[in-house]
């Protein structure tokens, strides 16, 4: 029955979670990409002798997931007494670790015969110095009853004293096909109407985020009933990638007027210079048209004008100067005899 008694059938909570939770892994084995890394979690849940672990790679490729997965398949029934998950983003000073960290290393819980407690630290590398340096003490004393498990984007920011008492495991980018995958598997289980092109917009605006690509599916469904292309670049608010590629073309022949007009096009419909310099990036590095040498020599040039743009010059007269620049690139040189 409804809430309001109106005897309509009520959503069930579950529905009403965001698909990146309701579809998240439970077990190792439905992790999806990074195959040998997760292999190598496997064997270490099946023999049960956890050693500390940095898990370092993108966002939204699964560390965290995969480190929780663990745990689960690890202490079983007792994960809630046996795991402390802390964000060190949030929670990054001394304060946490002489408190919270160690409180929890001393405290006797009830675990499975040689398994050992697990305290989960997301965006470790957010951490301040001295929080870490406690921390290397912390690890060294209580390392018969309880392990750590780091989670982090770039693993050179955590201390050198961590990380030599760690395995360190690296976690790439996702593949295009194995977000495919995954993408297709949800569609089914939500009755998504789709067509290919929105699939592949949104494996494109994904650049190998799992959780991007979902909470782009989810979005798009929601808001307009159907994950087409159009669709999928509104929701998202990036240039489409079919105008990019006209100017790409245009520069390709040398045509600076043509490129000029179509740059002009994407500019009036509100797009700012970084959305636009980082869609022509993505672009370029899979356009198949392109010689491979040409690509290079594209990608040296919208480096540079990114940077820019980065240092604040986000206007059009600098996207102006890059396809200028482009453009020289494949003019033949009797075009610039006077």
């Amino acid at each position: 029955m409804a809430k309001d008694g109106s005897g309509d059938d009520s959503v069930p909570e579950a529905y009403e979670l965001p698909w990146v939770e309701k579809y998240r892994p439970r077990k190792l084995e439905d992790v999806v990409g990074n195959s040998e890394t997760i292999d190598r979690l496997k064997v270490i849940a099946r023999e049960g002798n956890c050693p500390h672990i940095i898990i370092s790679g993108l966002p939204g490729i699964g560390k965290t997931t995969s480190i929780h997965c663990l745990a689960h398949t690890l202490l079983g029934d007792s994960y809630k007494e046996g795991v402390l998950e802390l964000n060190a983003s949030d929670e990054r000073g001394i304060d946490v670790v002489r408190n919270k960290i160690k409180t929890f290393a001393q405290k006797k819980v009830t675990l499975p015969p040689g398994r050992h407690k697990i305290v989960i630290l997301d965006e470790a590398d957010s951490m301040t110095a001295g929080a870490q340096q406690a921390m290397r003490r912390t690890m060294e004393i209580y390392s018969n009853t309880t392990r750590f498990a780091l989670a982090c984007n770039t693993s050179n920011k955590i201390i050198e004293p961590i990380q030599s008492r760690c395995a360190i495991l690296r976690y790439s980018k996702l593949k295009d096909a194995e977000i495919l995958k995954r993408l297709l598997e949800i569609c089914e289980l939500e009755k998504v109407e789709y067509n290919d092109e929105g699939i592949s917009a949104l494996i494109f605006t994904s650049e190998g985020d799992m959780r991007q690509a979902i909470n782009n599916l989810q979005s798009t469904w929601s808001g307009s009933g159907f994950v087409s292309s159009t669709n999928v670049f509104k929701v998202c608010d990036q240039p489409h990638p079919i105008a990019i590629q006209a100017i790409i073309r245009a520069c390709q022949k040398g045509d600076i007027d043509g490129a000029m007009e179509k740059l002009k096009d994407v500019w009036d419909q509100g797009y700012s210079a970084i959305d636009i310099i980082t869609t022509i990036f993505r672009v370029v590095k899979t356009f198949d048209e392109l010689p491979e040498y040409t690509k290079l020599e594209f990608i040296k040039e919208i480096g540079w004008t990114h940077m820019r743009i980065l240092e604040g010059v986000g206007t059009l007269i600098q996207l102006s100067g890059l396809l200028a620049r482009l453009c020289k690139l494949n003019m033949k040189p009797e075009l610039f005899k006077v």
